[in-house]
This record gives C-alpha cells, sequence and structure tokens, in this order.
C-alpha cells in the first residue's frame, strides 16, 4: 500500500509548484497537463481509498501467510538452482501442486557433473 501512495504523494508534491506557476502565466501546454494530471488524480482517489480498505482487511491474513510460509518457501528458493527449467505451477483435481520440469530443458547441466558416475559390478 506504501508502495503505491508515495508516487500518488510525489505527484501531489509536484503539482503544487505548478500550481504557484500560475501567476506568471502558463503556457497551453503546461495549462493541458496539469489538467490532465488533476484529472487523473481524481479519478484514482476512489480506488485508492478502496484499495486502503482491502489492505487494511488482508493485512492480517497476509501476514499470517508470510510467517508460515516464509521458512519453507525459502527453502524451495534454496533448492532449486534454475527457476528456467520448470513449468508454472498446476493444482490437481485432488488438491495437491505440481510444478514440472520443461521437456526440452536438459535434467543435470554438463559443468555441474565433477565425479563420474559409480560403476557397478553384474
Amino acid at each position: 500500500m506504501k508502495k503505491i501512495l508515495a508516487p500518488l504523494v510525489a505527484l501531489i508534491c509536484l503539482a503544487a509548484p505548478v500550481a504557484a506557476q500560475e501567476d506568471r502565466g502558463l503556457s497551453l501546454m503546461e495549462r493541458g497537463a496539469q489538467m490532465f494530471m488533476e484529472g487523473i488524480l481524481k479519478e484514482m482517489e476512489p480506488a485508492i481509498e478502496e484499495f486502503e480498505g482491502l489492505a487494511d482487511q488482508m493485512g492480517p491474513a497476509l501476514k499470517l501467510f508470510a510467517d508460515e510460509m516464509g521458512p519453507k518457501l525459502a527453502e524451495i528458493l534454496d533448492q532449486v538452482e534454475d527457476w528456467t527449467a520448470y513449468q508454472a505451477p498446476e493444482m490437481l483435481p485432488n488438491g495437491d501442486i505440481i510444478i514440472r520440469r520443461k521437456p526440452d530443458h536438459p535434467l543435470v547441466k554438463p559443468e555441474t557433473l565433477t565425479e563420474p558416475a559409480p560403476q557397478i559390478d553384474l
């Protein structure tokens, strides 16, 4: 939420000096740009207020999710070396979530092999 509000505050701060320049007289382009920015801010105001309400409602649930799932997600991120080797996650009808390896991606990179495979006597 703060990431969205910061640019809006910056836009408002930028609009303040423009409003102070009205005494000197603005060109048509400057006045048009000012009116455009004011219109955008007026149009976005209800959406921003609605988003703030939604963020207040979802905040505790997202914090709980991050607290519970954060460590497990970090483990997964540490184990997977190359995310481009996998397809998007897929949910099965039984609720399991699987992440398939792309069929055209090699299983093991050649540079990761440091020792020859062990030989088995038959």
